[in-house]
């Protein structure tokens, strides 16, 4: 069965960085895109990246456009989510998650990982 394991999150001090990992078994990784999600205690999940199959397209929220870089290693059937200039409304569990084309829904997700905590303190 598919599954999706995230890595890397952690409590970091506001201005620092973090680099989570998702690393995809059982499905053709270089067939899906990837998207990354959070949601943060009492609010609704939201989207955060994005990334086509071959990792030619990205896609960002405005909040994290420029301080947040998705990127992918087909080879290791890996996403990744590069985060720098953190700051305490970063903080969220962070989900990955698989489709045959990126986007911006986490509705439209098939396959979810469990998520990995971001805590960013001030």
């Amino acid at each position: 069965q598919v599954q999706l394991v995230e890595s890397g999150g952690g409590l970091v001090q506001a201005g620092g960085s973090l680099r989570l990992s998702c690393a995809a078994s059982g499905l053709t990784f270089s067939n899906y895109a990837m998207g990354w999600f959070r949601q943060a205690p009492g609010k609704e999940r939201e989207f955060v990246a994005a990334i086509t199959w071959s990792g030619g397209t990205t896609y960002y929220a405005d909040s994290v456009k420029g301080r947040f870089t998705i990127s992918r290693d087909n080879a290791k059937n890996t996403v990744y989510l590069q985060m720098n200039a953190l700051n305490p409304g970063d903080t969220a569990v962070y989900y990955c998650a698989a489709r045959y084309l990126a986007s911006v829904k986490g509705s439209e997700y098939p396959y979810w990982g469990q998520g990995t905590q971001v805590t960013v303190s001030s």
